[in-house]
Parts: C-alpha cells; sequence; structure tokens
C-alpha cells in the first residue's frame, strides 16, 4: 500500500516545478494568458505612483504598457488579502474565456511567487463613478447616457441569457463600469460574479455586493437569482439619469435616497425634476422612459422584473411599456426602522426594505 503522504509530496513537488503557488488550481490558469511579475514590472515603471489609476476592492490598479505595444490595466492584489485571493480566482473562473464588446477583456495574469495580478484591456475613460460623479466628472449629453445604459444593458444579457452556465455579476455598480475612448461602457469586476446553471431557480449564498443596488430578495434572505443584477441596473439607470449617487443619503436635501425619491416624483408627476442639470437639453419623453425602465427593474418582487433581453428591447425600441403593472420598488432606508422609530447605534448595520418590515443584518458593502 502506497502512503498517501508520499503521493501528496510527490504532487507539491510537480506543482513547485511548474512554478504554479499551492494556493492555486493549476487547471484554472490552463487557458489564460500568463504574464511574468517582471514583465508588468517594466510595463508600469516599477508600479510608479504616476500610474496609478485607481483602487479596487483589494489592490491598486496601474496602467502600462506590454512589451508588444499593447496598453493594460494591471490589477494588483494585496498579498495580506484572503478574500481578495478568492475573489482573483473567481473572476479567473468566470471570464477568461468570455468575450463581449459591453464586457472588460481580461488580457492575462501573473501567479509568480507571492505576487496574484490581473491584466485587462485598458479604457481610456475611467469609471462610470468617476465621468458622472467625481470630482473632475466629464460632461455626458443624453445621447451619451442612453448609449452607456444601453450598452450595459446587452452585456447584461449576454452574460445572463446567451452564456452557458449564465453568469450573475452580484456588483453591478458605477466604479464596475468602465468607458472606452468613445464612452461605450463594459462591465468589469467579476470578483463576485456567480455561475448559475440553467437548470436551478436560484442560488443560496452569502450576501455580498455594495449596499444600495442590493435586491431586496437577496439582501434579506440571501436567494439569488439573475434578476439581483437587474436591480442593480435599474439603480444604475436612475444615477445615470439623475448624476447623482444612490450610495448617498440626503438626496438633493431630502432623507431619502435617490430611487425612494424617484418614485415620490413619479409618484407627484414631477419626474424630470431629478434629471441631471448638467447634461443639457434632452428628449423628455425619452428620459421619462428610461426612468420607468428603472422602476421595472427595481421593484420589489423578483419575478415582477423584466428579463434583460426585455429590458434591452424597452430601451431600443418604440415599444408600449404596461405601467400598470408597475408597484412601488423595494428599497432600503437607514435611520428607520420596522416601527418607523430611529435606530439606535447598536442597530447601525441594519437597512429596511420599503414595503417588508423586516431588518436586515451583515450586507457587506465594498
Amino acid at each position: 500500500m502506497k502512503c498517501s503522504c508520499f503521493k501528496r509530496g510527490a504532487n507539491d513537488r510537480r506543482r513547485s516545478a511548474s512554478g504554479v503557488p499551492p494556493d492555486i488550481d493549476d487547471n484554472l490558469l490552463r487557458d489564460v494568458n500568463h504574464i511574468s511579475y517582471n514583465e508588468l514590472r517594466l510595463a508600469t515603471d516599477g508600479f510608479h505612483s504616476q500610474n496609478n489609476i485607481g483602487r479596487g476592492g483589494f489592490g491598486i490598479v496601474y496602467k502600462g504598457t506590454l512589451k508588444n505595444g499593447l496598453q493594460v490595466a494591471v490589477k494588483t492584489l494585496s498579498a495580506q488579502s484572503k478574500q481578495g485571493l478568492q475573489e482573483f480566482l473567481n473572476e479567473i473562473n468566470t471570464i477568461s474565456k468570455v468575450r463581449h464588446h459591453n464586457l472588460v477583456e481580461l488580457i492575462g495574469c501573473c501567479v509568480q511567487g507571492s505576487n496574484r495580478i490581473l491584466v485587462y484591456e485598458y479604457v481610456e475613460n475611467s469609471s462610470l463613478d468617476r465621468a458622472l460623479l467625481g470630482p473632475k466628472k466629464i460632461r455626458l449629453d443624453w445621447g451619451k447616457r442612453s448609449a452607456i445604459c444601453l450598452g450595459i444593458a446587452r452585456g447584461l444579457t449576454f452574460l445572463h441569457e446567451e452564456l452557458l452556465p449564465h453568469i450573475v455579476h452580484r456588483d453591478i455598480k458605477a466604479s464596475n463600469i468602465l468607458l472606452d475612448r468613445d464612452f461605450n461602457p463594459k462591465i468589469g469586476d467579476f470578483g463576485l460574479a456567480k455561475l448559475f446553471p440553467d437548470n436551478i431557480t436560484h442560488i443560496s449564498t452569502r450576501i455580498a455586493g455594495t449596499t444600495g443596488y442590493l435586491a431586496p430578495e437577496y439582501a434579506l434572505g440571501g436567494q439569488l437569482t439573475m434578476k439581483a443584477d437587474v436591480y442593480s441596473f435599474g439603480i444604475l439607470i436612475l444615477e445615470i439619469v439623475s448624476g447623482t449617487s444612490n450610495a448617498k443619503v440626503n438626496w438633493r436635501g431630502t432623507d431619502k435616497l435617490l430611487l425612494e425619491q424617484a418614485w415620490q416624483l413619479h409618484e407627484e408627476g414631477k419626474l424630470l425634476e431629478m434629471v441631471d442639470p448638467d447634461m443639457g437639453e434632452y428628449p423628455e419623453a425619452e428620459v421619462i422612459r428610461h426612468i420607468k425602465v428603472a422602476f421595472f427593474c427595481t421593484q420589489s418582487a423578483a419575478n415582477r422584473r423584466p428579463l434583460m433581453s426585455q429590458v434591452v428591447d424597452m430601451l431600443s425600441k418604440n415599444i408600449k411599456l404596461n405601467e400598470k403593472l408597475l408597484t412601488a420598488p423595494g428599497f432600503f432606508s437607514e435611520s428607520v426602522g420596522v416601527s418607523g422609530a430611529k435606530k439606535s447605534s447598536a442597530d447601525s448595520s441594519s437597512y429596511q426594505m420599503s414595503s417588508v418590515p423586516v431588518t436586515i443584518t451583515e450586507v457587506n458593502p465594498r
């Protein structure tokens, strides 16, 4: 009988010889382009601070130029981040073979020594939140904004309905949408993404994502479906129209979140009051249509939200929206408890869904 410890030792020696660290499944990297740490160091001028173009959830992102002249975004992982390592592996697993013009392309990776690095295509206009919500925001007219909405919707349709297995992104938000030279949107950061088999209704999983974008049924019970991405996309439409972040309380002097205020304006027949004044001229009917599509996407019940392919049609075709089906969207409000009383400091991590008197905890903001 052969000793099992001998087998493990042989496997470890083979892994060591191949250069694959013990925390990485070498099968996962088989079809991924490997780029050496030395090349990435040269590409970024030694990871110089002047090439720092942003910070991801678990490390710094640098602009670089590979030796073949290709400009890339180099996403480094902090060596101390165990959660970041899981997201690093998850990202490779979900999108290493996926190509779509509305998804950021993964060029390759580096798993040399203690280094864990992802290399993406470089996009010239950074992220949507910087362009739309940042201190140096770019003026985006309605043509660009509507095209961004449609491009994101097409990217999500590809993930949800055209790929097998399907992919649920789980963290659709403005900072994870990148804009290329022509302001075409590309969905990025697949660290929280889940592969979704075709024969199941939902996945029960830990709650992860960004507060303000979480779908009610997911945030309350951890039941994940593709409709969670649809909800987040609805929030994103409202942000694109208003030039305001949904995560900020006290929207324009009120104590309400963007979604809550938008619904109130809808009920008052004043939807155009939420339009970003920096947008310039815009077609009123088309803007109102986008806002109403956002309401369809953010319905409290997941089964009342459309598929992303239906959203693409609603945004791109002159089809009549059945507004009689609209009910109040599901959203969370800080500082108000179930009975309407102010929260205590001990309950500061709880959020309430407007149409369901239940509080939740352990929502993980990123």
